[in-house]
């Protein structure tokens, strides 16, 4: 099987089109709130613009501060997502499983990765890059909208939530 040039993954398995998988990856997310929206032949053609991978347990999906222009749906096993506090520590963000998306930020605007997500048992996922939306978006445009408005949907729930949470460490008094 002919495999993509996706230097991120260099040191993983490539397991193939995420088309081979639309089935066993649909039963995967089909629960997971950013594609409850789409039908099954959607997520199938949006299989199409994907690719599958494995990665090891301590396998490194994401790191902070490299540039990205790839999202990541993780379709079996956990990964942590870690960040570097100001004063050189690590702090543990979240631990998520099968059908969390990871990259979604940096797939938007091209600014470097906020977090490192690593394996904590071998995983399966599938990636969307750039070329691979933009492609969507010419030949499926009404797939790609719908595409990027749930993506942005989803930012949005996660700054809330994260905006929620600082607050209630900050405090609620008011000058």
């Amino acid at each position: 099987m002919e495999r993509p040039i996706h230097s991120a993954f260099a040191s993983f398995d490539y397991l193939g089109k995420a088309t081979l998988f639309a089935q066993e990856i649909h039963e995967v997310i089909d629960h997971v709130s950013l594609f409850e929206e789409f039908s099954f032949p959607e997520f199938e053609a949006l299989c199409d613009y994907m690719d599958c991978y494995t990665a090891p347990r301590h396998g490194v999906l994401i790191r902070e501060g490299d540039s990205g222009d790839f999202l990541v749906i993780l379709l079996t096993g956990k990964v942590d997502v870690i960040k570097q506090a100001s004063d050189g520590s690590t702090k543990f963000v979240a631990a998520v499983g099968p059908g969390a998306s990871l990259g979604e930020m940096s797939l938007i605007d091209g600014q470097t990765r906020f977090a490192t997500c690593i394996s904590t048992e071998p995983v399966d996922f599938a990636v969307l890059d750039r070329k691979a939306l933009n492609e969507v978006l010419v030949s499926q445009p009404r797939l790609g909208n719908k595409l990027l408005l749930l993506l942005l949907q989803l930012m949005a729930k996660r700054l809330r939530d994260s905006s929620a949470s600082l607050l209630q460490h900050i405090g609620s008094s008011v000058v």
